[in-house]
């Protein structure tokens, strides 16, 4: 796996908590985001490279900052 792969597998794992936290099913927060549930499901498996505009998108329907959202991208 390259480093590209191992951040988008993270980044999917936190978008997974975080709408986990708020309880949110796929299908909330694809209604929130005008996301299709197959298109969230695959970003969160870390299967689909996004575009900021999504970063965006997502962050809007989980109620955070883009920045909360790619906190996920912090080095360890």
């Amino acid at each position: 796996m390259d480093q590209k792969d191992e951040v988008l597998k993270k980044f999917g794992r936190y978008l997974t908590a975080l709408r986990e936290e708020r309880k949110m099913t796929v299908q909330e927060l694809a209604a929130a985001t005008g996301l299709t549930s197959q298109k969230l499901r695959r970003i969160e498996a870390g299967e689909v490279d996004i575009l900021f505009s999504t970063v965006v998108t997502l962050s809007m329907g989980l109620d955070i900052s883009p920045a909360k959202l790619l906190q996920s991208l912090d080095p360890d």
